[in-house]
């Protein structure tokens, strides 16, 4: 663990509770949003737990997940597409809750926070699989490919795992309206997996045969 990378880490995870606070509770025009605030403890909480965790015991796959730099000019329209996707997702969730428009009852927000934190368990299960996860497409010096756990059942467990987490999200929040929105990441999602196979069938050793091995990308039998 290095200074540059805690304070790294500190700031990413002010500046998303404070951009997040502002998208949510701003067009809401309170902070008593009883389902925002769940939201924003059940997302923070286990983030703030899991990079205390990385920090101490991988703090090169902490840095990897820091980094945003995208080098393929198509993941950076993935990236400005899913940033403008979850601007309006949870803006349209503040102002249904303002106006109570097409709100969900409270249960609904209670069951989408435990499907949440079911999605958070499988995603700090693929990060424990593969050590070079990173937040970026790209290959890796002496990345090799992995195929058993999660990886032998699908080739994008992480994508699998953030699937759930971004479409329970607006559930959560209570917003209909939200939760449309938020569909537009399977197109997003789907535009990026795309690309990125591209990427490692061209610079990872054993990706094609990895892909013949294992059939689907993200849901078993389904996607």
């Amino acid at each position: 663990m290095t200074k540059e990378l805690f304070v790294s880490a500190i700031t990413k995870l002010v500046s998303g509770i404070l951009i997040l606070g502002i998208l949510i509770f701003l067009p809401a025009g309170t902070f008593h949003y009883p389902q925002g605030q769940l939201l924003m403890g059940i997302l923070f909480i286990p983030m703030t737990l899991a990079g205390i965790v990385m920090m101490l015991k991988s703090p090169e796959l902490l840095r990897k997940r820091l980094s945003v730099k995208e080098e393929q000019n198509e993941q950076k329209k993935v990236i400005l597409f899913s940033g403008l996707m979850f601007a309006a997702a949870f803006i349209a969730a503040g102002l249904s809750f303002r106006l109570n428009l097409l709100m969900l009852p409270k249960w609904v927000s209670y069951i989408a926070a435990v499907v949440f934190l079911l999605a958070y368990a499988l995603f700090a299960e693929v990060l424990r699989e593969n050590a070079y996860l990173s937040r970026t497409v790209e290959v890796q010096e002496n990345q090799k490919v992995i195929d058993t756990g999660l990886y032998g059942i699908v080739r994008h467990p992480m994508y699998m795992s953030t699937l759930f987490l971004f479409l329970a999200m607006p559930l959560v929040l209570g917003s209909v309206i939200s939760f449309l929105i938020m569909l537009f990441y399977i197109p997003i999602i789907s535009r990026r997996i795309t690309n990125e196979e591209q990427v490692l069938e061209a610079g990872l050793e054993g990706y094609t045969e990895y892909k013949k091995k294992v059939r689907y990308k993200v849901i078993p039998m389904i996607w």
